[in-house]
């Protein structure tokens, strides 16, 4: 995607539970904005977790060379991440796709499906149900 500046925008779009994740990458000095804020006030609860969204860019040695625009919905905080690293890894994609060995490699582009079970009729939650009584 071209922007106003005639700057190269890369976008990929991840998945996890019911966090969905957009992010656009283009050339710049490496700031990171998550929904108009700044990396460290959207995820100032959790420092040491939050250093996993930069690993698909050090992996691929382009740490400091994107800027890096993410909107992100749904979910809780784990979730939120993992999907942003998901999408930081397909948009990684779009830009060289030899990076993609890379990424698969180190397990960045597999997505986990694992989402909330449906509750059943006739059921308290999913599978717990209330006690048998035999007589």
């Amino acid at each position: 995607i071209l922007t106003k500046e005639l700057k190269m925008v890369y976008q990929g779009i991840g998945k996890r539970k019911t966090s969905i994740a957009k992010v656009f990458l283009e050339e710049g000095s490496g700031i990171i904005k998550i929904n108009n804020k700044d990396f460290e006030s959207f995820f100032s609860g959790v420092k040491e977790e939050s250093e996993l969204i930069k690993n698909p860019l050090v992996a691929v040695n382009l740490n400091n060379k994107y800027n890096i625009f993410i909107l992100v919905k749904g979910g809780g905080i784990s979730s939120q991440m993992d999907a942003i690293r998901l999408a930081i890894s397909k948009a990684i994609c779009t830009i060289n796709n030899e990076y993609r060995s890379l990424l698969n490699q180190s397990l960045f582009l597999r997505r986990d499906s694992r989402i909330k079970e449906r509750r059943k009729y006739g059921l308290k939650k999913a599978r717990k149900a209330s006690q048998y009584s035999k007589r």
